[in-house]
């Protein structure tokens, strides 16, 4: 039981060709849900925290709630700051005790991204800490991050080689199709897995990461919609093609979009069935409950890593 680094777990995905879940968090209850699916799927985990997350929580009680599912659970959990937007943000969550960082440079030219990544690993990997980073550019919006359709890149599978053996960072992040939030395709869900292939080639053993890979479960939107929300149209990665990915070198997925919908579909329900509810334990319980059987699912269905610890 302790804060790990991702290492080890994505040796054992890459041989054993399934992903660990990159789960965002922002507070108590989602902390709750998604360690306690975890234990009983006996599944690695990967608890990632965003500039948003930061923002609203605070980085302080963010990693003493982190710590805390790691005492009450036994699990071991990679505490992950997800899109790092400078070197500053990376060094304040490494000297706060994080066990990776990602560095997104991605908006930057290629040789910004590899001068500012270079960086980053330098001043983690002399204090045990493992570094993701980004190559290309993903469509669609996530907390500060906001990427028009037009900007999107795919990653260039050559320029990812020379990336990799430049910095020296030990995962990648790679742009093959899938964007930020909960409206991902506006016609037939399409990843680029020729794409994808080819640069798991040219890496061979090396661990690549999906981002926005929230399947955008139809349930949950409903749910929302029929509840008092207005979602139309959301559109996430069908969990077929993630389960493919997972097998061709993605070893890790990131889930946060599927976090919020679970909750707020059930907080919706609760509170439209119960009008004479105010306590927000009833609540945010409903939406905890919700969070630990999405991501069960996600466990067992989809990442493939059920049994894996």
């Amino acid at each position: 039981m302790a804060l790990v680094t991702s290492k080890e777990m994505f040796k054992k995905a890459y041989e054993g060709q399934y992903a660990v879940g990159a789960f965002n968090v922002n507070n108590m209850e989602i902390i709750q849900g998604i360690v306690e699916a975890a234990k009983e799927e006996n599944a690695p985990l990967i608890l990632q925290v965003s500039a948003g997350a930061r923002k609203y929580a605070k980085p302080a009680y963010l990693k003493k709630l982190v710590e805390a599912a790691i005492e009450d659970t036994g699990l071991d959990v990679v505490l992950h700051l997800d899109h790092g937007e400078n070197f500053e943000i990376c060094k304040q969550c490494i000297d706060d005790g994080f066990t990776s960082v990602m560095i997104d440079g991605s908006k930057y030219s290629f040789e910004e991204n590899i001068a500012l990544t270079k960086k980053v690993v330098e001043y983690a990997h002399e204090r045990g800490v493992v570094v993701e980073a980004e190559l290309g550019r993903l469509a669609g919006i996530e907390d500060n991050v906001n990427v028009s359709e037009k900007d999107a890149i795919y990653t260039d599978p050559n320029q990812a080689v020379e990336f990799v053996e430049r910095t020296g960072v030990d995962s990648l992040a790679i742009a093959i199709g899938t964007s930020h939030g909960a409206y991902k395709f506006k016609g037939e869900p399409k990843l680029d897995f020729e794409r994808l292939e080819k640069i798991t080639k040219l890496l061979p053993n090396f661990p690549l990461v999906l981002h926005g890979a929230s399947t955008v479960i139809p349930e949950f939107v409903e749910a929302c919609n029929k509840y008092g929300g207005n979602i139309p149209g959301a559109k996430g990665v069908p969990e077929d093609m993630l389960r493919r990915a997972s097998k061709l070198g993605i070893c890790k997925i990131n889930i946060d979009t599927d976090l919020r919908l679970a909750m707020t579909a059930a907080i919706r329900k609760y509170l439209t069935e119960n009008p004479e509810v105010f306590d927000p334990r009833k609540y945010l319980g409903e939406g905890r409950k919700a969070i630990k059987e999405m991501v069960r699912h996600k466990i067992k269905n989809v990442l493939g890593c059920s049994n894996k610890k």
